[in-house]
């Protein structure tokens, strides 16, 4: 059986998740990690079991044996990076945001069908079982029509520190680091509608930094729907755990994380939990396994990823109007 030869082009946080999920995948074999500091590259490859230690991206860049990269680097590196793997023949999974910018969204969508390589965007959320639950719930109909949502991505007492916090290397803050997770699953859940008007208030209340850690946002999707998303760090509160959505329909309401129904029935209502799979940490691993494992199955059938370009240049799109809704005070229309 032909290996699939991956390389890791990042060696923080969220890469440990992306290597433990290919090392389940009996056909995947990481050839290489690469970082700006060869000594964390070096310390991640023997902790992994990697062959290659690497602190650029160019080695990489001409091997005829590699058939895609997993890029969790600084935001700003993102495309640039993408851009140069796509261009010699490789597929890419891109952590989230796909970009800085919705601009820079489009100029590698324009590399990659030119090249005719993959890019997956690392939603993750759409890989959960209880997100896929309250999808499923939301398209039976069985809380009629769905008028109203609200979805949080909050660090409650807590926020990062280093490059998310420079908006040189980050695009953004709060809104670009936590906000996004919030919009994806809502957009998810709901079906994949297209965004046409965004308003937002964006501030910075709780550090000296040249980004955001505060952004209440109100989107308009065209089928009806009004999504309230709210992101931010160092909060004294959160309503719910990342990507938590509350979902109001004529029939009934959903609730995802904690997830539950409460449905009509009379004049009360009734609360029921579905049984779904425990979780070990609210950020489980399996997320992120199914997610290699998607990304690894569209390489050996070269079908497009879901989520992929498409899916990672809305919430750019979104992204983007909200920091310019905020600037201006008004109402920015996508369509």
């Amino acid at each position: 059986m032909k290996k699939v030869k991956i390389a890791l082009i990042g060696a923080g946080f969220i890469s440990d998740y992306h290597a433990r999920g290919l090392q389940t995948i009996p056909e995947v074999e990481i050839v290489a990690v690469v970082s700006k500091n060869l000594e964390n590259a070096e310390k991640f490859a023997l902790k992994y079991n990697i062959k290659e230690a690497l602190n650029n991206i160019e080695p990489l860049l001409d091997n005829p044996d590699l058939d895609g990269v997993i890029i969790s680097t600084p935001n700003q590196f993102h495309v640039p990076y993408a851009i140069a793997f796509l261009e010699k023949g490789k597929d890419v999974f891109l952590e989230k945001p796909m970009g800085m910018n919705a601009q820079e969204g489009q100029q590698m969508a324009e590399v990659a069908h030119t090249a005719q390589q993959l890019v997956m965007v690392g939603h993750m959320w759409r890989f959960d079982t209880d997100t896929r639950y309250i999808k499923d719930t939301v398209a039976s109909g069985k809380l009629g029509k769905i008028f109203k949502t609200k979805g949080y991505g909050i660090h409650e007492n807590w926020g990062p520190s280093g490059w998310f916090t420079k908006k040189e290397l980050a695009g953004g803050g709060a809104l670009a680091d936590m906000g996004v997770h919030a919009i994806d699953a809502v957009r998810y859940i709901l079906g994949d509608p297209k965004p046409i008007k965004v308003y937002a208030r964006i501030s910075t209340e709780f550090g000296d930094y040249d980004v955001d850690d505060t952004a209440i946002l109100v989107i308009t999707w065209d089928n009806g729907t009004e999504s309230i998303i709210e992101s931010g760090w160092w909060h004294p509160h959160m309503d719910g755990p990342e990507a938590s959505t509350s979902l109001f329909g004529t029939k009934g309401y959903a609730n995802l994380f904690p997830t539950f129904l409460k449905m009509k029935e009379g004049e009360g209502t009734v609360t029921t939990a579905p049984e779904l799979p425990k979780r070990e940490d609210h950020c489980d691993q399996i997320i992120y396994t199914r997610q290699m494992e998607h990304f690894i199955d569209c390489i050996k059938s070269r079908q497009q990823p879901f989520p992929g370009l498409e899916e990672g240049q809305m919430v750019l799109d979104i992204v983007d109007a909200a920091y310019q809704s905020a600037k201006t005070g008004e109402v920015v229309n996508l369509v």
